[in-house]
């Protein structure tokens, strides 16, 4: 695997090192179909020399060499599917991260969809697979055509005349599926991933009575993605049926052609029957091409997504990492425009946080909080200005490296499969004692304790087994995991009841304690008790930057007027 720099670049390099790989499986093409010469030429001297001298030693002889050739053939057909089953495994080897990661930078942009994995894993089966094989043998024809010349003109005109009939109907084949294939294929992506995400709204669908007008948008595509996919299946068959009856005609009529050489002494029964071989082999390649043709196409759309996919993918370079930060935040002038909308989801924001500082942020909804949050871990990067930790534009920054000091928690909180102690420890192998720590610091380590199995409790697919309150104590525990420095709470207390709200002040209380940088977004401004400072968007600019009280005298005169006592927690070890 290639670090760092472009997935343009890493793309290419794969591909480069793929094509010369595939001058072995070329090389070894041409050997096989030089030995499939074998039985043609075997029939031949068997039957115009074998059995007119009735020599035992000859054929004892002709059959050890046409057994040690087969027998290398089929050793070189081994090899050959050998090398393309390691070919496409390396292939996926190489561009797997590069594509999985590609497909998590476009979530972040709000285009989630697994289809670059789907197409990378229809190109692999399909250079692993049996459909490349008839694609690597058509082109040597022309091989046994001039061995049909050499037996007899009329042979190989005749051999020559089906196999450009044969050439033709592959084009005609490609013509009438190409279109409809790659529409189907683009329709059936649609229709995908309508299906997902209707899947992922289960319980909204379902209490509310909207599936039959969910699956009725669903229909509709996935009704036009089986019709032109059945629409390129039905051309492609019965090009594939006539090809077929072709091949079946030139077999009858090359071996008619034969049996009149044969009678008229311009030919030897041996080249008949070695003739009739030969023309088989020439054409089986071109029509079994043909009946594979729809896969063939299909792999070749799927590569071209794939290369596109990629080629907008930037990998994130290798970097030195940095010095532990302190938490200090600066925002220097940011603005984001989110795609597709003209108005700017945030202009002109600017301030600056020093390190262990809790900053409250509040305002109507679609006012920019979340979006300020996420170019404050990284997430997004702004159109103009930037966030910078410790003086480093955060932007810039490995993911890898900042994730250690960095804890998030969205507002829509997944867990990942697997055990309560994976998930807190973020997928890395756990540490027993900082994961018990970020349980105890965000006051859910009783709560985990009550779960079967505790800390070992297996988590389903979503967080499957846990309530949303529970889901987001978890993924609170999560963010605080390890030597943490910034904390990002978007709506942390949205799914709480009154023991987890109680456990959210503690841990913001210790978090303060421990000079950890946090930022807490909520729409409820009076329950932030610990916040040093508050900021109130609108319109995706700053309307209100200060000290808690003075913005709550200023939005809510009534409550700014004293400070609720801070909740003290003992410092964490």
């Amino acid at each position: 695997m290639i670090e760092g720099g472009s997935a343009k670049l890493l793309f290419s390099s794969t591909m480069s090192l793929c094509r010369r790989n595939f001058i072995y499986v070329v090389v070894f093409s041409c050997a096989i179909n030089i030995l499939m010469l074998t039985a043609p030429i075997y029939m031949l001297q068997v039957f115009d020399r074998i059995l007119s001298s009735r020599s035992a030693e000859t054929l004892l002889t002709l059959f050890i060499i046409a057994i040690f050739a087969v027998s290398v053939m089929s050793a070189l057909e081994a090899l050959r599917s050998v090398i393309l089953v390691r070919i496409s495994s390396w292939l996926d080897e190489q561009l797997g991260d590069a594509v999985f990661a590609g497909q998590v930078s476009m979530a972040l942009q709000g285009q989630a969809s697994a289809q670059a994995l789907r197409d990378l894993e229809n190109v692999r089966s399909f250079i692993s697979g049996p459909t490349i094989f008839p694609i690597l043998d058509a082109p040597w024809t022309p091989l046994f055509l001039c061995a049909l010349f050499f037996l007899h003109p009329y042979m190989g005109a005749l051999a020559s005349a089906g196999a450009v009939m044969l050439f033709a109907l592959a084009l005609v084949n490609e013509m009438l599926t190409r279109g409809p294939i790659g529409r189907a294929s683009m329709m059936a992506a649609k229709a995908n991933a309508a299906a997902e995400q209707a899947a992922r709204n289960a319980d909204v669908i379902e209490a509310m009575g909207m599936l039959q007008w969910v699956r009725a948008r669903w229909r509709p595509m996935q009704n036009e993605a089986l019709r032109l996919q059945n629409l390129a299946s039905e051309r492609s068959a019965q090009i594939s049926s006539l090809s077929k009856f072709v091949r079946l005609a030139l077999q009858i009529a090359i071996m008619s052609l034969g049996a009149y050489l044969v009678i008229n002494n311009a030919m030897t029964p041996g080249a008949m029957i070695a003739g009739s071989i030969l023309m088989g082999r020439a054409l089986s390649p071109v029509e079994q091409a043909i009946g594979s043709w729809k896969t063939a196409i299909s792999a070749r759309s799927a590569y071209r997504r794939l290369r596109q996919h990629i080629s907008t993918t930037e990998m994130p370079p290798d970097a030195m990492p940095l010095p532990q930060p302190t938490g200090k935040f600066e925002v220097d002038n940011i603005g984001f425009f989110h795609p597709g909308h003209e108005a700017p989801a945030l202009n002109q924001i600017s301030f600056k946080l020093a390190p262990g500082t809790q900053l409250g942020i509040t305002g109507p909804t679609a006012s920019g909080k979340t979006t300020l949050a996420r170019i404050m871990i990284g997430n997004l990067k702004p159109k103009v200005g930037s966030a910078r930790l410790d003086g480093v534009d955060i932007s810039e920054w490995s993911n890898s490296d900042l994730g250690r000091y960095i804890g998030y928690v969205p507002q829509d909180v997944e867990l990942f499969p697997g055990t309560v102690a994976e998930n807190i420890s973020r997928l890395a192998e756990p540490d027993a004692e900082q994961v018990v720590a970020a349980a105890r610091l965000g006051g859910v380590h009783e709560m985990i304790l009550r779960l079967p199995g505790g800390y070992e409790y297996e988590i389903g697919e979503a967080g499957k087994g846990l309530s949303g309150g529970q889901k987001q104590r978890i993924a609170l525990a999560r963010a605080l995991y390890g030597d943490i420095k910034v904390v990002v709470l978007d709506e942390p207390n949205a799914h709480l009841d009154g023991e987890g709200e109680a456990a959210l002040r503690l841990a913001l209380a210790q978090l303060k304690e421990a000079n950890v940088t946090t930022i807490i977004i909520t729409h409820r401004p009076t329950g932030i008790d610990n916040a040093d400072m508050m900021m109130v968007l609108k319109d995706g600019r700053i309307d209100q930057f200060g000290s808690r009280e003075d913005v709550l005298a200023k939005i809510l005169p009534s409550q700014g007027k004293a400070r609720p006592q801070v909740v003290r927690g003992p410092r964490p070890a």
